[in-house]
């Protein structure tokens, strides 16, 4: 990778912040250009310095990391966002994709760990820690029946949904099936409505929950 991964990193203590940015500095490939110590700096933070990836913390002052996702993505629809936290509970899970963010791990990640998570968001995949894919995939399970995807998509649709748990972007779909991005964006939204979920996190979620996709790497 030539260019840098630019991270802007959001915790409410310093002593992590600081131990973080020295672990991420010794990787070439990415860059620490700014921190915020709540989520009210953190949305400031990221209109200001448009971060290629946002590290985000969920239980902060003034504004929790949650609420803070949901104001960045209302602003800048195109923010990579992975949460950092020690929870690893339904409710907090479910709460962050469904505000947004692309990725969940948990502070015991190691190194390597961490930083396939900040280039799997950079390139618009699914970075889950083991743990908190199998809870997603058990908080779908137990939700109310969501309507089965196979009866309702386009053949078109059932195309480019593989693509979409793959982590693959709107342009990089568009070329692989030679249809234009806008193209697929509408695609994409048609599904996100007919599956009755919020974004394409959940959406690639009920598509694995419904046998529809995996999330294995070498599909």
């Amino acid at each position: 990778m030539d260019e840098k991964i630019r991270v802007l990193l959001v915790d409410d203590h310093a002593i992590v912040r600081q131990g973080l940015i020295a672990l991420l500095e010794m990787r070439p490939e990415i860059e620490v250009i700014g921190e915020a110590a709540d989520g009210v700096e953190a949305v400031e933070q990221a209109l200001l310095l448009e971060p290629d990836v946002i590290l985000m913390d969920l239980k902060m002052p003034r504004k929790n990391g949650i609420d803070a996702t949901r104001d960045i993505i209302k602003q800048r629809p195109d923010a990579r966002i992975l949460i950092l936290s020690s929870f690893n509970d339904d409710v907090q899970i479910v709460e962050s994709i469904s505000a947004g963010a692309l990725g969940y791990l948990l502070k015991d990640a190691k190194l390597t760990e961490l930083v396939a998570g900040i280039r799997g968001v950079y390139a618009r995949k699914m970075p889950l820690d083991p743990i908190v894919a199998r809870q997603l995939m058990v908080n779908l399970s137990r939700q109310q029946a969501k309507p089965r995807l196979a009866e309702l998509l386009t053949p078109r649709e059932l195309e480019i949904l593989p693509l979409i748990v793959r982590g693959m972007s709107n342009r990089e779909i568009g070329e692989r099936l030679n249809i234009a991005t806008r193209t697929v964006g509408t695609h994409i939204g048609n599904m996100i409505h007919k599956g009755q979920v919020e974004n394409r996190v959940q959406l690639s979620m009920l598509a694995v929950q419904q046998g529809l996709a995996t999330l294995s790497p070498n599909e």
